[in-house]
């Protein structure tokens, strides 16, 4: 038990989820991206299968989800704190990234989304590029306001992490989403699933957006 409480607040403090440390840092020349290791190889969702922080198991818990399954419907909250269903935003009905992270606070969830909004190559004008954590909303829209990132939508599932639990992607013990990125097509069937196996890695958003690309050559 002992060790469960200094895990989970050496990850809070690790993750920078006590405070607001790297909230703006992008602001004025740009973002600065860092050699932050990409993932190889995808976990599994759901009840009782693990990822790792920094070599320290984590469990996830939830009802898991794999490639081929429905997008689940789920509230999340949207900034003005208005409530919308994540299988039915406003990009529903064609293909979409969605991109998971503990914390937009920290370094490595704030290149996952850096990433996600810079490297699309004009995909980002052709499908709805999401981002989804348990930060507020306030939270939310103040990185998006100081990372001047337009081209996402941003939705928390502060509100008892049911985004999170309804795919397999909460960490309960820090409470917190585990790291991941899914690609949905017009369908919203679960075409691309990658959940990092280490959450201090990122995922392959390059490998992401190209599966994205290459689902609306196909439509």
């Amino acid at each position: 038990m002992r060790y469960s409480v200094f895990l989970g607040t050496a990850l809070c403090f690790s993750l920078g989820l006590v405070g607001c440390q790297t909230m703006g840092k992008s602001t004025g020349a740009g973002f600065s991206y860092k050699n932050i290791p990409v993932a190889d190889g995808s976990a599994v969702a759901g009840d009782g299968n693990k990822v790792l922080f920094k070599g320290n198991p984590l469990t996830l818990t939830g009802n898991g989800v794999k490639v081929g399954d429905a997008l689940r419907d789920v509230k999340v909250a949207q900034n003005d704190l208005s409530l919308v269903n994540i299988a039915q935003t406003k990009g529903a009905g064609k293909v979409r990234i969605i991109s998971v992270v503990p914390s937009l606070d920290t370094p490595v969830c704030e290149q996952q989304t850096h990433h996600l909004s810079e490297r699309s190559k004009g995909l980002d004008k052709m499908i709805e590029l999401i981002t989804v954590s348990v930060d507020t909303p306030f939270a939310q829209k103040r990185f998006a306001e100081d990372a001047n990132i337009a081209n996402i939508t941003f939705l928390s599932d502060y509100r008892g992490a049911e985004f999170g639990k309804s795919h397999g992607l909460f960490l309960e013990g820090p409470n917190i989403l585990t790291r991941a990125v899914m690609v949905v097509d017009k369908t919203n069937t679960i075409r691309y699933l990658q959940i990092t196996p280490e959450l201090s890695q990122l995922p392959d958003m390059d490998e992401a957006l190209q599966f994205a690309r290459q689902l609306i050559t196909e439509s």
